[in-house]
């Protein structure tokens, strides 16, 4: 199955989970997600944008950066990171991100269910 760009739906989060700015979400596929994946997405975080600290409980969300410069809370451990970077937040842990760098910050990101 081929989903062309167009088909896909793009959500905007103000403030998302407590952060800063709007948040760019587009979702990859939602109808055709396999049962324990919650989440396939591009997001996009202008300038200045962040997505505020949050817990993932039974589920592992992954980051993969395309584009930009990002600064991440790793559960209380802070690290910079850029377009090949990967992270992992799972196991009840926790994180954030925050685009401090001067062009967009775009990550894929996915969620799958314990």
């Amino acid at each position: 199955m081929v989903i062309k760009a167009h088909e896909m739906e793009v959500e905007l989060r103000e403030r998302m989970r407590g952060g800063n700015g709007t948040v760019k979400i587009t979702h990859i596929g939602k109808e055709q997600l396999p049962s324990k994946t919650r989440l396939f997405a591009k997001i996009t975080l202008e300038k200045g944008c962040s997505i505020g600290f949050h817990q993932h409980a039974n589920e592992t969300e992954m980051f993969y950066f395309l584009k930009g410069r990002g600064k991440v809370d790793d559960n209380g451990t802070i690290h910079y990171v850029q377009a090949g970077d990967a992270m992992f937040t799972g196991g009840g842990k926790g994180h954030s991100v925050e685009n401090c760098g001067d062009e967009p910050l775009e990550l894929i990101a996915v969620i799958v269910l314990d």
